[in-house]
């Protein structure tokens, strides 16, 4: 960055995905997500630098070439919905020209069975066909969300990235949302889901990696982890007693910024079960990245 300035977006995140499951990433704004999405497809801007590997089958996304990341991965072996879709969709085309568009791309279709086939792909996501034949700027937050998303199921890809893909859907599309995705994996697909709706994740996970100041500071069943026994990481058990429906009680303070973390435990200054122990930086062992994790049950949800 200006000035010679280091931001660690995303350290040591280690985990694996397999075929037919679905791994919910959640944690607060700013702690590398959607950053480690990016570099999953070589999204990320010039001034980035990537070490370790993130294997496809036999593709290493990590040190791919633009050529094969742009003719092979994207769109056919990896899917994207992204966080941010009016700026991703083609401003000066309708959603029914770009449905079309990847559908001959992706899937072979050729008129004139096309116009069908992007009406039934605009359904698959909950997008009203009334509005196949609007232009990105005519749409709300929440159909250029949908619009996005029938997008990024048209290649049926092996794995399919949903960068918070429920962002301005009220709570009936959120679950049809997340069940289309969800469907989407069957038993040769994989999904990760980031997402802040910890009810979303609940809904669909098989597991769930949480991240903190760019690290991945518990990875959990899904069971366990919303369920008994509940999170082990302070941070993780945190962000579960916030909801409404359990204990409502915010996580004190605020995260660190990424260009000054400390040596030792990021969470440190805003735990109360910090000691000494935590000036040295945690390793993830046993699917927890804590000196002194919770083994009790978490709080019932509230009646």
């Amino acid at each position: 960055m200006r000035g010679g300035r280091h931001v660690s977006a995303v350290t040591d995140a280690t985990f694996d995905l397999a075929a037919g499951e679905c791994l919910a990433l959640v944690g607060e704004s700013g702690c590398g997500k959607s950053v480690l999405a990016s570099a999953l497809l070589g999204l990320l801007p010039e001034n980035a630098e990537t070490a370790g590997s993130a294997q496809l089958g036999d593709t290493d996304l990590l040190t791919a070439d633009e050529r094969t990341l742009a003719r092979t991965v994207r769109g056919r072996r990896v899917g994207l919905v992204p966080q941010s879709p009016a700026a991703h969709l083609t401003p000066v085309r309708t959603v029914r020209s770009q449905l079309e568009e990847t559908l001959r791309e992706l899937a072979g279709v050729r008129r004139p069975r096309l116009r069908a086939a992007a009406e039934a792909a605009a359904e698959r996501a909950a997008f009203p066909v009334g509005h196949l034949d609007r232009y990105p700027h005519e749409l709300s937050g929440g159909l250029a969300q949908r619009a996005a998303t029938a997008l990024a199921l048209i290649g049926d890809a092996p794995l399919l990235l949903a960068d918070e893909p429920t962002t301005g859907l009220d709570r009936d599309l959120v679950d049809r949302t997340v069940d289309e995705l969800r469907r989407h994996v069957g038993d040769e697909r994989a999904l990760l889901l980031i997402t802040h709706d910890l009810a979303a994740a609940e809904r669909i996970a098989d597991r769930v990696a949480v991240m903190y100041a760019s690290r991945v500071v518990e990875l959990a069943d899904a069971t366990d982890f919303f369920g008994t026994p509940g999170p082990r990481h302070p941070y993780a058990r945190g962000l579960l007693n916030a909801l409404p429906e359990r204990a409502f009680t915010a996580v004190p303070g605020m995260p660190p910024e990424l260009s000054e973390l400390p040596e030792g435990c990021a969470f440190a200054a805003r735990c109360d079960r910090a000691d000494e122990a935590c000036r040295a930086l945690p390793a993830l062992t046993g699917g927890t990245a804590c000196h002194h994790p919770h083994a009790d049950v978490l709080e019932a949800p509230r009646a």
